[in-house]
């Protein structure tokens, strides 16, 4: 039986992404993928936006550090948010710049005059907003696609409708099997599973780290007026929605994270009608239509901060998971560095900025 160097279970963008890294860098790779396509869970349901602050401090160097191979490979369209508030929330906006002020991020405080400017038909409660230019819009699928294309002419075997049932090691080497009766090797296992990374731990005798999957659900719109096609993104600051144009229609969320399993996600009625309701209160557009409504699970570790590297009680065995709603607009530079992490190599100029500790597993007590 082949001995792969890595296998890595999951193949959205977080284990498209460091698959095509690891094979460009000379290691051979197995992907298991438990669905009949890649992409099919969190990756393909994303909201679909590059935001300089999406994530907290934390991330932000990831973000930035991606930013421009996203750019220079054509998967970013201009787009532009806002980060709007009433009266009464100008303490946290203000809190909001602080927090951000010297991450990198480029943010600007604005008032109500441009920000009218910005949203047609905009109530005028909302007075105040942050502005943030470099936001973009992500084309996902062709992300996703680029890093399978990659992986595969590195040499990565990429196995559908393989969901692992177990993992066993002897003698430096993991011995996977999967639902269907196949049965690989490889010598290192790297958990990359998203809502599945803790049941992918235990099946690998690895210590859960609890991360934990949530549900956000998203719908789309048929508005009068139709949004503007170059209106921003729009977020609120208090964490009540966000919204932006797709296509001539609003696709909304009311930022809803409500735990559940790891499972195909579906929106709740009443998440669908809490967007509506937010919604209507931001902007004088009339809704004609909710066409489209769709879920999605965001998985996070207890710190909200992903987790790359190898586990420190677990010989060969990695993790590579915990990226919430950030993984596709870090997933350059998370995947690059990882792949370091992985390969005991020295950082390259997307990732030398990158403080690693801040997202090893052994951070867990």
């Amino acid at each position: 039986m082949t001995v792969f160097d890595f296998a890595i279970v999951g193949a959205g963008i977080a284990g498209a992404s460091l698959a095509a890294e690891l094979a460009e860098a000379g290691a051979s790779v197995l992907v298991l993928e438990a669905e009949d396509r890649p992409g099919y869970h969190s990756t393909g349901r994303s909201a679909a936006f590059w935001e300089e602050c999406y994530g907290g401090p934390e991330i932000v160097p990831l973000t930035l550090a991606s930013g421009e191979y996203l750019r220079d490979n054509g998967f970013l369209s201009p787009r532009g948010a806002l980060y709007i508030g009433r009266g009464e929330d100008r303490m946290a906006l203000d809190a909001f710049m602080t927090r951000f002020r010297d991450t990198g991020a480029t943010i600007e405080r604005i008032g109500a005059d441009d920000l009218a400017g910005k949203i047609s038909g905009i109530r005028p409660q909302w007075s105040d907003a942050i502005w943030e230019p470099a936001c973009a819009d992500i084309d996902v699928a062709a992300l996703h696609a680029h890093y399978l294309t990659r992986a595969k002419a590195g040499g990565v075997q990429l196995e559908c409708r393989s969901q692992l049932a177990g993992a066993t090691r002897d003698k430096g080497s993991w011995t996977l099997e999967t639902e269907r009766g196949s049965s690989f090797a490889a010598s290192v296992l790297v958990n990359s599973a998203g809502a599945w990374a803790d049941e992918v731990a235990t099946l690998a005798g690895a210590r859960p780290l609890g991360i934990q999957p949530f549900r956000r659900t998203v719908i789309q719109l048929r508005t009068d007026p139709a949004p503007a096609p170059d209106q921003p993104l729009v977020l609120d600051i208090s964490g009540k929605f966000y919204f932006k144009p797709e296509s001539g229609r609003v696709w909304l969320s009311p930022h809803d994270e409500e735990p559940s399993a790891a499972c195909d996600a579906a929106p709740e009625e009443l998440a669908v009608a809490e967007a509506i309701d937010r919604f209507q209160g931001v902007v004088d557009w009339e809704i004609q239509a909710v066409e489209r409504k769709w879920a999605g699970l965001r998985s996070f570790a207890p710190d909200r901060a992903p987790v790359y590297g190898y586990d420190p009680e677990i010989e060969g065995f990695a993790w590579f998971a915990g990226q919430g709603g950030f993984g596709i607009q870090t997933s350059p530079a998370a995947a690059r560095l990882a792949s370091q992490l992985l390969l005991g190599r020295p950082r390259d100029e997307m990732t030398e900025a990158i403080d690693a500790s801040i997202y090893a597993p052994d951070r867990f007590p």
